[in-house]
């Protein structure tokens, strides 16, 4: 799943947290859902950290 997918994912998520009339397990089990899709975004993001080249003072490439 991408990045983008999996945030808008996250804000469905947090729509249901928002709600007032959700009960308590609902809003844990959603508390729960959330917690795995952000730690999926956040190895997602470090991946790509990972693969990001910046350009030195001398022109070549290097590992961010």
């Amino acid at each position: 799943m991408s990045l983008e997918d999996n945030f808008a994912r996250l804000e469905e998520t947090i729509a249901v947290l928002e709600k007032e009339d959700v009960s308590l397990e609902e809003s844990f089990a959603a508390y729960l859902r959330g917690m795995q899709i952000l730690k999926q975004c956040s190895e997602q993001i470090d991946k790509v950290e990972k693969q990001v080249l910046k350009i030195s003072e001398d022109g070549t490439l290097e590992e961010f």
